[in-house]
């Protein structure tokens, strides 16, 4: 149980810095301010600061986010009436806002506040030292910090490094790179699965076995026979093969076999058969795999896979329009099962599945639901159009909308996992 634990804090760790790296190396590169980049959720355990970005590990060593300026209430320490204490240079100028209690900075002027701008017009301003006599006002250096309860220093967010004062290219570009990185990992990752077994294993037009009683059966097909074209188109791979089974809708297929360097024609009408909830078209023959060890196949492989799982993924998400089951979701306790189950079968097993599941983030990330990135893509492709960007406090709303449906979903995908895998 410990090994699980751990493999799944590592593989769910990676599949979350790798998304949240994209947004962050895109913001910063289109000039938007990162305030925070943090691993994992909860209390932070350590800070590091550099560049203007703080960087967080946090307690629970599950998920994490990347904090740009711009798209969350920058000032939300402040509060009109409270006590901070600030640092200032030697012209005045705030450097440092101070609203924890944890921490006392010795040389910090005590302020009552009153009110801010810390967006364009950079000042804070309330009563110095208790006094009500009279109201003073501090210019705030562009750079400057805010100490939060809990300690931690972020940058303050003026106007020009905020994410709506970015272009928006770089806006949808920064949206786009969390999906954008779970593929590139799905890549690299199904590449060295390719590497570690030796090679690609590659499912012929060749019959490994005929099941009993089959359509193909009683057709007269063996194994090892290849079918090279049906109704009269060339078939040189398993998928082509299937492709035309699976789209027959009923009618007879005419397959041309290669049997000991002769070819014959066999007729078949492929059955629907019920897989998984699905009616599916087959006849009942299962191919022969070999495995291709040459360097073209281990290094097209992690474009190939991850190109396939996309597809069958988009297949997926297309079938329910048709019917929605929470049976065809899975949150963190079917990754927990899958990932015990991948690390019982090996690293291979286990890097297959840090694949398949970053495709998975990556597909999710991009539907057009608000608080994904797809929903923001949305919202950035209505900018597009309306050639004005959205008020931000609707965006904002929309936003939070999205994310209530997000939590809402989350908690009955988690208890239907819970009562799938643990009661019955």
């Amino acid at each position: 149980m410990i090994t699980t634990i751990i493999t799944f804090i590592i593989v769910f760790g990676i599949l979350v810095f790798v998304h949240e790296f994209g947004h962050y190396y895109f913001a910063k590169r289109a000039g938007i301010l990162v305030r925070e980049f943090a691993i994992g959720m909860g209390p932070k355990l350590f800070a590091y600061r550099k560049n203007g970005t703080t960087y967080t590990w946090r307690i629970l060593p599950l998920g994490g986010y990347v904090s740009m300026a711009g798209l969350e209430d920058d000032t939300e320490e402040l509060k009109k009436g409270m006590p901070v204490s600030l640092i200032t240079d030697e012209n005045g100028v705030v450097q440092k806002i101070n609203t924890s209690k944890k921490l006392t900075l010795v040389e910090g002027i005590p302020l009552e506040l009153t009110d801010w701008d810390l967006t364009d017009g950079l000042w804070v301003e309330g009563y110095e030292n208790g006094t009500e006599d009279e109201i003073k006002r501090f210019k705030v250096d562009h750079d400057a910090l805010i100490i939060g309860k809990d300690g931690i220093e972020l940058q303050i967010a003026p106007r020009d490094v905020r994410f709506q004062s970015a272009s928006l290219v770089d806006r949808m570009l920064t949206n786009f790179a969390g999906p954008l990185n779970n593929f590139l990992l799905a890549i690299v990752a199904f590449g060295l699965v390719a590497f570690l077994q030796g090679g690609v294993p590659v499912t012929t037009n060749t019959i490994a076995q005929v099941q009993t009683d089959s359509v193909a059966q009683k057709a007269g097909l063996k194994a090892n026979d290849t079918i090279i074209a049906i109704d009269g188109a060339k078939t040189p791979t398993w998928d082509d093969v299937a492709q035309h089974i699976r789209s027959a809708n009923g009618k007879e297929l005419v397959l041309t076999v290669k049997r000991a360097d002769k070819k014959q024609n066999i007729k078949v009408t492929p059955v629907q058969k019920n897989v998984n909830g699905q009616k599916v078209a087959q006849i009942g023959i299962i191919a022969k795999g070999k495995m291709d060890r040459s360097i073209k196949a281990k290094l097209t492989y992690g474009f190939t896979q991850t190109w396939y799982v996309i597809k069958q993924l988009g297949n997926a998400l297309a079938s329910m329009l048709h019917g929605f089951s929470l049976n065809d979701l899975g949150g963190p306790v079917a990754m927990f099962s899958l990932t015990s189950q991948a690390k019982e079968n090996g690293l291979i097993s286990v890097v297959t599945l840090t694949a398949l599941l970053s495709v998975n983030l990556g597909i999710i990330n991009l539907l057009p639901i608000p608080a994904l990135d797809g929903g923001k893509l949305l919202l950035n492709i209505i900018e597009a159009i309306r050639r004005k960007p959205l008020d931000p406090e609707k965006e904002i709303i929309i936003t939070m909308i999205g994310f209530g449906f997000l939590m809402i979903l989350m908690l009955l995908v988690t208890w239907n996992d819970i009562q799938r895998y643990f009661f019955r």
